[in-house]
This record gives C-alpha cells, sequence and structure tokens, in this order.
C-alpha cells in the first residue's frame, strides 16, 4: 500500500507536459479561429474589421502620393516602418488563414502586397521605386468581404455595385499607369517632378488631349509613351464606357433566377421568361 501510494504522489509531482502543449495548441487554434472570423466572418465585429482594413488602404495611399512630393526624411522613414509591419501583419494573417499557400502567394494582390514591403523596407536600395507601392490599390479591387457588407449595408450602393466596381477598376488603372511613369521618368526628366505632373501626363494621353507640354524622355519613356497610346487609350476607354454604358444590368428573373441580363433584354436567355426591366429606351 505505501508503495502504491508514493507511486501515485510521484505521478502526481511529475509536470504536465502534454497538457501544456494542448494549452498551446488551443491557444493557437483560438487565435486561428478569431483571424478567420475577422477576415472571412460576417457579424459586425467582423465587417467592421474589414471596414478599417479598407480605411487603412486608402490612408496608406493617400500617404503614399503625398509622400512623393516631400523630401524623404525621418519621419517619412519611420511612417513607412510602421506601416510596413502592419502590411507584414496582414500578410502573415492572410498567408496563415489561406487553405493553398503556394496559391495564395502567387497571387496578383499578394505579389503587389510583397513588392509594397519591399519598397518600404529597402527605401534605401530603391527609393526612385519605392512608389510602387501604390500597387497596394490593387487590393481595393479584391475586397468581396467588403463589397458583400456594402450590398447588405447599402442597398443604394448595392444597386449599383457594377458601377462602383467600374470606378475602382478605373482609378487602379490611373493609379498603376502614372506610377510607371513617375518611376521610369522622376529624376531624369525635367518636366516630371512629383506623382501630380505623371498624373498630369496620363491622363492628357489617355483621353488623347496630348497638349505636349510634358513628354517622356529616353528609350525606356518612349517606349512606355507608345504602350500608353496603344493599349492605355483602349482599355481607358473600355473602362470609362463600363461606367457610363454598362454591359448588362442587375435584375432578377423570376424563374430560373438569374439576376445579370442584356441592358435591351426582353427574354430570359437561361430560361426564355419575358422579363419587364425598366429602360430609358436607350
Amino acid at each position: 500500500m505505501n508503495k502504491r501510494r508514493h507511486a501515485r504522489h510521484a505521478v502526481a509531482a511529475r509536470p504536465s507536459r502534454p497538457a501544456t502543449v494542448g494549452g498551446e495548441r488551443s491557444a493557437w487554434g483560438r487565435l486561428r479561429n478569431t483571424l478567420d472570423h475577422l477576415y472571412n466572418g460576417s457579424g459586425r465585429q467582423a465587417r467592421r474589421f474589414r471596414t478599417a482594413l479598407l480605411v487603412f488602404d486608402v490612408v496608406t495611399i493617400a500617404f503614399f502620393i503625398l509622400a512623393s512630393m516631400m523630401e524623404f526624411s525621418a519621419p517619412i522613414l519611420i511612417a513607412d516602418i510602421i506601416i510596413a509591419v502592419l502590411l507584414v501583419a496582414d500578410f502573415g494573417a492572410r498567408l496563415w488563414l489561406a487553405p493553398s499557400k503556394v496559391r495564395f502567394l502567387f497571387d496578383i494582390v499578394s505579389l503587389a502586397d510583397l513588392v509594397v514591403i519591399a519598397t518600404l523596407l529597402a527605401p534605401a536600395l530603391i527609393q526612385n521605386w519605392a512608389f510602387l507601392r501604390v500597387l497596394r490599390a490593387m487590393r481595393l479591387l479584391r475586397s468581396y468581404h467588403v463589397l458583400r457588407d456594402i450590398r447588405e449595408t447599402w442597398p443604394f450602393l448595392g444597386r449599383n455595385q457594377d458601377v462602383i466596381q467600374s470606378v475602382l477598376n478605373l482609378v487602379i488603372f490611373l493609379f498603376v499607369i502614372t506610377a510607371f511613369v513617375y518611376v521610369l521618368q522622376h529624376g531624369r526628366n525635367p518636366a516630371i517632378n512629383n506623382y501630380i505632373d505623371a498624373l498630369y501626363f496620363t491622363v492628357a494621353t489617355l483621353t488623347t488631349t496630348g497638349f505636349g507640354d510634358i513628354t517622356l524622355v529616353g528609350s525606356s519613356g518612349r517606349l512606355l509613351a507608345v504602350i500608353i497610346m496603344v493599349v492605355g487609350v483602349a482599355l481607358f476607354l473600355r473602362l470609362v464606357q463600363t461606367i457610363f454604358r454598362p454591359d448588362k444590368v442587375r435584375y432578377t428573373c423570376p424563374t430560373c433566377g438569374l439576376s445579370r441580363h442584356e441592358t435591351d433584354a426582353v427574354h430570359c436567355k437561361h430560361c426564355g421568361r419575358v422579363l419587364h426591366i425598366e429602360t430609358e429606351g436607350a
């Protein structure tokens, strides 16, 4: 009996390592569940979190544009480091939650985020290319949950979702083209001193106005101008057309549920039911 008592006391005195490991696992599991809810959930807290991310993206883009007009200084460097830390945390959380890590890493939005983080953490090496961080704006196009929240919270914006998406596409397109113009010409072209100069040239070229007061210099500048005139103008006109003359309208068919139809559709192309889409006859 004494031996059994001593054995029980010895077992009770041993440190419970499996329980600690289990506690760690449960802590990591709770953290993962919390992040998954914030990024992918549908509750009020999740919507507020994703709205905060959207606001953060807009603020960082505005900061990047303003920083391009100012001299590189210590406060800008500190702000870059703070933003980089937040972006790394956001990127790491999304990578952890991604079902396929490889697909996530090769997604265009993830690659844009990596470019942004690299330009923020290495300003001394790639200071001129740091303005490519404006590619962060591409995240605005991929935020499906934010668009879903907009549809649920503001019905008016939900009804005009296609127009909103087209406007975002146009804004991001202008941002990206202007970023390349700025990166390739800043420091080489005396006519382009800041982002506004690059934006002015881009808009004048895409709208085929062509005032001629700003021209791109060098072989790379001329090649970029050719690409903008041949490819960019066509894409720009197409994006503008989708805003003012959308290809399809949203109208749910009562029979089959098809929600998108041509603007002049009389019958549902899926089930053939007669539709009553309100139109002005244009």
